[in-house]
């Protein structure tokens, strides 16, 4: 019965969210898209479980003055793991032991206001991309270089920026990655019924949070203007639900040496947790860098 009750109340508060972003729309724009930004930066609460492995070696990172907990397993060549929005490192427990077995050094971070990081520039609970981004790179600064960097959704958008930013980086697998934020808020205006006037102030105020033209962050249009890039692995799930195929198959075709494997029936979370998607990132980082 609680069960049920919450999900009447959710469903209740959605259709009221909708309502009132229709009604800003028409007389407050500029508190709409105020109120659209709170939501588009505010990170769900969410049971943070450590990675189900041996414990490893846990260090912080400076990264705008701030502690960023990161840990560290194994020895090898360094892979660098990037967990998506709302999550935290432990979302990579299928995919640490195979790259320890196969002989990596596996370091894995919680962003900014996530996991056991500290808040972010914005925030407790507020984050954006641009800081995923920035804190993978301070990550790579203190551990040493990229032999591989494996993201997953926002974070796959963060792993291959950094590398279009010019980080160093021998292989790159992004799984189900959100490709371009203004694609992404299609479809967060579609869900929440926002009005052009509502989402055009949202973009302005995205694009300022993260102090860079959200034009940076669309990984397709950056890719096409580059030559020298590493050779790149992108895993998506046909059935996903929440980042749209067509931007992982952007990605691919405007990234050189870049492959697609596609999956079926694991949506957007199971997709992290599939023992064979993990299989197949260790395999492409086991060839030879070019």
């Amino acid at each position: 019965m609680r069960a049920l009750s919450r999900k009447v109340s959710g469903f209740l508060a959605f259709i009221t969210l909708r309502t009132t972003f229709a009604v800003l729309e028409r007389v407050a724009p500029g508190p709409g898209s105020a109120l659209a930004e709170r939501l588009w930066c505010t990170v769900p609460r969410r049971t943070v479980r450590p990675a189900n492995v041996l414990p490893g070696k846990r260090i912080t990172v400076s990264v705008n003055r701030r502690a960023v907990a990161a840990e560290i397993w194994g020895d090898g060549p360094t892979v660098y793991l990037m967990h998506g929005w709302g999550g935290s490192r432990g979302r990579f427990e299928t995919f640490i032991p195979p790259l320890i077995k196969a002989g990596y050094r596996v370091v894995a971070l919680d962003a900014p206001s996530h996991g056991a990081s500290a808040p972010g520039v914005h925030g407790r609970r507020r984050a954006v991309a641009a800081e995923f981004a920035e804190a993978l790179r301070c990550l790579i600064a203190e551990c040493g270089p990229a032999y591989g960097i494996v993201g997953y959704s926002l974070g796959g958008a963060a792993a291959a920026l950094v590398v279009l930013d010019g980080v160093p980086a021998g292989r790159v697998a992004l799984v189900a990655p959100m490709a371009s934020p203004l694609a992404f808020a299609g479809t967060f205006g579609r869900v929440l019924g926002l009005g052009e006037r509502v989402r055009a102030g949202l973009l302005e105020r995205v694009e300022r949070r993260n102090g860079r033209p959200l034009s940076d962050l669309d990984l397709a249009a950056r890719a096409a203007t580059m030559s020298e890039l590493p050779p790149l692995l992108v895993v998506h799930d046909r059935d996903d639900q929440v980042v749209d195929l067509g931007g992982a198959e952007a990605i691919t075709k405007a990234w050189p040496r870049a492959e697609l494997l596609h999956t079926e029936g694991l949506g957007h979370q199971r997709i992290l947790r599939d023992p064979e998607v993990a299989r197949q990132v260790v395999r492409f980082l086991a060839g030879p860098p070019r």
